[in-house]
């Protein structure tokens, strides 16, 4: 059987499938565990596999950097050893993914009706694909092309350093110094937390009253989640400003990942957070942002950035890993 796993900082889903002589995949088993409930991945893995599991081959992504086959994961207390699985699993066939790179093999496998085309002026060419997602944090990855076929690279782009490319944006690089004096990373503003961060900035500014319906920043209550669900709506001018400002940020990194992978194959778009505000992503001011590159938008202009609607693309990518 394959056991294929999607590890990240909020939620972590474990997948049991068997293979066919064609190639056909069947889910014998599906689960979906909180993550910051079980002090070790290995406390999942105890509490998913079925007694007496044959495991043929294992593929995890992982919410974190993956070094000689080693990961200590970002956003949770877990230290993943490919070693101590092939072990517990019986199989020399493990392997661990950054989260992203197991996203980015994913998409390749996306029907395109799981796919959003957000460039109106798209044109299919071959080559490298770039792929962001913000979610729990901003993961960035590339798919290489050789000429034949694409490969997954995994990055910790989204740690990179904020640009701040307007006067507003100056003025938010200057607040969020004030929160992190050491370095202010992309992650910090495309993630969950930044709606937070660009709402709470806007009231500085004064941009307009804060929300009543936004609750505090010690509340049990997803401040985030109702920034931008209120923003999308449109109920509340600071909430779609936060939103508006968020999806500008988004479109430039994306744009700025795009450039340095030269991804003219195209940008894949994943994550949780882009399908929640999928009419903000796709009023145009995304794509604009993603454009908006001097003297290179003649390239960006016709490279195809589409998002994506599916949320287990990580697991799909970890389950064909060994397909590769």
């Amino acid at each position: 059987m394959i056991l294929a796993g999607d590890i990240g900082g909020t939620k972590t889903v474990l997948s049991i499938l068997t293979k066919d002589a064609n190639g056909s995949l069947t889910c014998v088993q599906e689960q979906t565990y909180s993550s910051r409930q079980f002090p070790e991945f290995d406390d999942i893995l105890t509490a998913f596999l079925p007694a007496d599991v044959n495991i043929r081959s294992a593929c995890f992504g992982v919410a974190g950097p993956v070094v000689n086959q080693r990961c200590q994961t970002t956003n949770l207390p877990w230290l993943l050893d490919a070693t101590a699985l092939k072990i517990k699993l019986g199989t020399a066939k493990v392997k661990l993914l950054n989260d992203l790179e197991a996203m980015a093999l994913g998409m390749l496998y996306l029907p395109e009706h799981d796919l959003v085309e957000l460039n109106p002026n798209a044109e299919t060419q071959a080559g490298n694909i770039a792929v962001i997602a913000a979610g729990t944090g901003l993961g960035e990855a590339i798919l290489y092309w050789d000429g034949n076929k694409h490969y997954p690279m995994a990055t910790e782009g989204g740690h990179s350093d904020f640009a701040a490319q307007n006067a507003r944006q100056d003025l938010l690089l200057a607040y969020l110094r004030k929160i992190y004096p050491d370095h202010v990373s992309c992650e910090r503003i495309l993630s969950g937390i930044g709606f937070s961060h660009l709402y709470d900035f806007l009231c500085e500014q004064q941009f307009a009253p804060p929300c009543p319906d936004v609750p505090d920043n010690n509340s049990d209550i997803d401040r985030n989640a109702v920034i931008s669900g209120l923003g999308v709506s449109g109920e509340d001018p600071l909430c779609a400003e936060a939103v508006r400002l968020f999806v500008e940020l988004y479109g430039a990194e994306t744009g700025n990942l795009a450039l340095k992978s030269l991804a003219v194959g195209g940008v894949f778009i994943g994550g949780g957070i882009a399908p929640k505000i999928l009419p903000a992503m796709q009023d145009g001011n995304f794509i604009q942002a993603f454009k908006a590159k001097g003297r290179f938008l003649p390239l960006l202009d016709k490279i195809p950035v589409k998002l994506s609607l599916n949320p287990r693309t990580p697991l799909i990518g970890a389950i064909n890993y060994f397909d590769l």
